[in-house]
């Protein structure tokens, strides 16, 4: 509601300067319409391009539009984001325009997404962030053919380091990802097999030494969209065969649940992938403040663990329960657990879009479309 009220009054003072300006020269008169076509665009993207159209201070081309959004002037970022991402034909054709006004041309992938990132604020919609990220990967892969595959491998391995950089500058993150967790999380990806490891070290040794910097604004955005509040701490949880307690130390990332024997333990104990679950509080015989996770659909929970001799094992569990020290902490992983899960639907676009990518297709195409 505040919004569409500043948004009015906005408008109004846009539409008073207009008025005062009759008498002055037909410069001056270019550049106020200018002004107010900025502001309208930075309230209502789309009536602020119009409206430049209308005062022929822009062509109606994307490629026109497209300049004025790169050169950004005066322009909020979240404005450019949200226009950019609008799904109509014109804005793709923009957005497609805007992207190749960048050039990436011999740049690391870290480099050539900390100038992209910049000219804009990512949307937190998942479609948005799909196309305009693919129509990064597809420049990118355009003007360096000889880097990876195909443009998936460049889009799945964009978004790690996406998450990379929040979890290694993000502060409600403990547990800092090593660069050997960030190798092992994209093996295969590049059409089945690995990428260079020289290549994956420089990208985390990057984004480690320097955060990427995005465009401040209302927090609606892409680094909330995906991380979802981690929790870790300790809960005990019954076995699958033997309905033995065990206390572990679990976390929650990434919309996965981890459990670990010891809080220093650098490999989980077991993985639960928090996909096709449900969770719903439970009360035991012999234990207080319990939850469980079950599948919905499915009858198995699709998890895994190290047995008790190292080997990996798939889980056999068709509910996992757990139990709470307090009905306050219950409360709060099921809680964080219920977030996750409702997590935002970009998710399950990149889990396809990482299978494609760990394909191996007999013929390799640079990018399938240029």
């Amino acid at each position: 509601m505040f919004q569409q009220l500043k948004d009015a009054l906005g408008e109004v003072v846009a539409e008073m300067e207009n008025m005062d300006t009759a008498d002055e020269g037909k410069n001056n008169t270019k550049a106020k319409q200018m002004s107010i076509g900025r502001k309208k665009f930075n309230m209502d993207p789309k009536k602020g391009i119009e409206y430049l159209i209308e005062h022929g201070l822009l062509k109606s081309t994307a490629e026109d539009v497209a300049q004025f959004l790169y050169k950004g002037e005066g322009l909020n970022k979240t404005a450019i984001g949200d226009y950019l991402g609008e799904k109509n034909d014109f804005n793709e054709k923009v957005l497609k325009a805007f992207v190749e006004l960048h050039d990436f041309t011999d740049l690391i992938l870290v480099q050539a997404l900390r100038q992209f990132l910049w000219s804009f604020r990512l949307p937190g919609e998942a479609q948005k962030i799909d196309r305009m990220m693919e129509c990064f990967a597809q420049r990118y892969c355009q003007l360096n053919p000889n880097i990876f595959t195909n443009t998936d491998t460049c889009y799945v391995l964009s978004f790690a380091i996406i998450m990379l950089n929040t979890s290694l500058h993000n502060p409600s993150v403990k547990d800092k990802p090593t660069v050997e967790q960030f190798i092992s999380m994209n093996r295969g990806i590049n059409n089945g097999g690995d990428l260079p490891q020289e290549l994956l070290v420089s990208l985390y040794e990057s984004i480690k030494t320097e955060p990427f910097k995005i465009p401040e604004d209302d927090g609606n955005d892409l680094m909330h969209t995906f991380f979802n509040p981690d929790k870790e701490g300790w809960l005990w949880k019954q076995g699958g065969r033997y309905k033995s307690w065990k206390r572990r130390w679990f976390i929650l990332n990434d919309n996965c649940l981890y459990y670990f024997e010891y809080t220093t333990d650098k490999e989980p104990r077991g993985i639960i992938p928090l996909e096709n679950i449900q969770v719903r509080e439970v009360s035991d015989r012999h234990k207080h403040h319990c939850f469980e996770l079950y599948a919905s659909g499915s009858e198995f929970i699709k998890a895994c663990k190290t047995d008790s001799e190292g080997k990996v094992v798939e889980g056999k569990h068709t509910v996992y329960r757990m139990s709470a020290a307090t009905p306050e902490e219950k409360d709060e992983w099921i809680k964080c657990v219920r977030q996750s899960i409702s997590h935002n639907p970009f998710y399950d676009m990149l889990a396809a879009r990482k299978k494609k990518a760990q394909k191996t297709s007999t013929h390799h195409h640079h990018h399938s479309k240029s």
